[in-house]
């Protein structure tokens, strides 16, 4: 080999590395640390912790995503005014996609719950049982009233472009704590459509990052995870096979600089010593009967259950979605499909909360709950003008709520409107959500980039400020 093919052979980092003694390699990692991250050989593993940039109040992260917009006039945000003036015109300027008519009053009764007397609907009993720990903030506010997009900037942060998910940035900035399960877990039931799988990919981050979905409708392990054993060799002879398989690999990746390959030598072990760690991690059988009654044995009880035990074993972030064969995309018939997708959910919640309280997890472990936007506080009408008795999407003004690890409990921030238009007092955009969350996992959200395309990229791209009001 001449010297022109070893230097064509050479990945841009080893030639950091290898010319005048390293020193290029050494400046560009004080400017990495500066950033609060440094680079070597290894910095795109994920089988290692990281240090986040200052001291963190939430370990991990576990995210109730209720997909298609849950009515927040209907939920946590009670509003009076509604019943007042029902059945009346209310002046509005603010476009949604449908045609909307006149006031339309929760069919849930509200009432007041501990200390702190915040008021919560009916159907979500269970869960207000803990409102003193709950931070709701009535601000939200996202950017169109369209399913697609808010998903993505709920999920990644940009409604246009696909981007990294937040699971994976928190993947990014903190690794993983435990070798045998995926440091992001997706669950969703039944699966969503394929275009819907970009809200846990990783994007341009290693593809490492990327959740890892399981389809929580089925109890049996090999089925909750797809091919996670071998049913034609041992154990021993796969571990081999792995082994020829990663040399092979490495020595290709050597003399190329390609995320894809890392990411996928790293799947590899990943999937092998998952066979050992996942089947103990989603037996629920281990776990005391009254505790299964307790989360409900439906679906979303189970996956609750089952995103405890995988938070306890050290999985960073995870995120169970509700509502994807049926989502709370209530147009018709409101009060009676919200209160049925409440009542498989709101036990769940509520038995999590309780659950983490008692093993001491709840100081560390960030909840996180809501949807993509909320609804119209006036009734949706059909073509011919008669009542749908359900609300269109409204990403004016809706609700999200935080809970654990520093946050402030019992309180309420932002606010809508009298009718619940539109937020006006403390408007919350996605990316101060955003910023909240990593500032919770220790991370400053303006630090935390990621170089791509000749920029850094951030979570919340230029924009976010942490809502410190809610933060204890």
């Amino acid at each position: 080999m001449n010297d022109s093919d070893r230097l064509n052979g050479l990945s841009r980092r080893q030639m950091l590395q290898r010319s005048s003694m390293g020193l290029g390699a050494l400046g560009l990692n004080a400017l990495f640390q500066n950033d609060g991250f440094a680079f070597n050989s290894d910095d795109r593993t994920v089988s290692e912790t990281k240090v986040p940039h200052f001291p963190a109040k939430a370990k991990r992260v576990i995210h109730f995503f209720l997909n298609g917009g849950p009515s927040h006039v209907d939920t946590f945000d009670y509003k009076p005014a509604l019943q007042k003036y029902a059945g009346q015109t209310l002046e509005n300027t603010l476009t949604t996609e449908r045609k909307t008519g006149a006031a339309f009053p929760s069919p849930f009764k509200f009432r007041r719950y501990g200390e702190s007397g915040i008021p919560v609907s009916e159907i979500f009993s269970r869960t207000a049982q803990h409102i003193d720990d709950i931070a709701v903030i009535r601000s939200m506010y996202a950017q169109v009233p369209n399913h697609e997009p808010s998903l993505m900037l709920m999920n990644c942060g940009d409604s246009v472009q696909a981007r990294p998910s937040v699971g994976s940035w928190v993947m990014y900035g903190l690794g993983s704590e435990n070798q045998n399960l995926p440091g992001f877990i997706a669950m969703c039931p039944g699966g969503m459509p394929i275009k819907d799988n970009e809200n846990w990919q990783a994007g341009f981050l290693p593809g490492a990052y990327q959740g890892t979905y399981i389809d929580s409708q089925h109890r049996e392990v090999g089925k909750l995870i797809e091919n996670i054993q071998h049913d034609q060799i041992t154990t021993s002879a796969q571990r081999r096979q792995l082994e020829l398989l990663q040399r092979w690999n490495r020595r290709h990746a050597a003399v190329r600089d390609d995320d894809r390959l890392d990411a996928r030598i790293q799947s590899y072990e990943l999937a092998f010593r998952m066979q050992m760690g996942a089947t103990e991690a989603f037996d629920l059988s281990e776990e005391p009967k009254h505790l299964q009654e307790m989360y409900g044995t439906g679906v979303h009880g189970r996956q609750t259950l089952m995103a405890r035990r995988l938070l306890e074993r050290g999985v960073r972030y995870v995120q169970l979605w509700h509502g994807a064969g049926q989502p709370w995309d209530n147009h018709d018939n409101i009060a009676d499909n919200h209160r049925r997708l409440a009542d498989q959910l709101d036990p769940a919640v509520g038995a999590l909360l309780t659950d983490l309280k008692q093993r001491g997890m709840f100081e560390d472990t960030l909840v996180i709950w809501g949807g993509e936007f909320g609804r119209t506080p006036t009734v949706e009408l059909k073509g011919d003008g008669d009542s749908r008795l359900g609300r269109d999407h409204n990403h004016w003004g809706f609700s999200v709520w935080m809970a654990g690890a520093g946050i402030k409990g019992g309180t309420t921030y932002g606010a809508t409107d009298e009718f619940g238009f539109q937020a006006v007092e403390n408007r919350t955009s996605i990316h101060d959500l955003h910023a909240t969350i990593l500032h919770t996992l220790g991370f400053d959200h303006e630090k935390l980039t990621y170089r791509y395309a000749g920029r850094d990229f951030r979570l919340t791209d230029v924009h976010g400020r942490v809502i410190r009001e809610i933060l204890s």
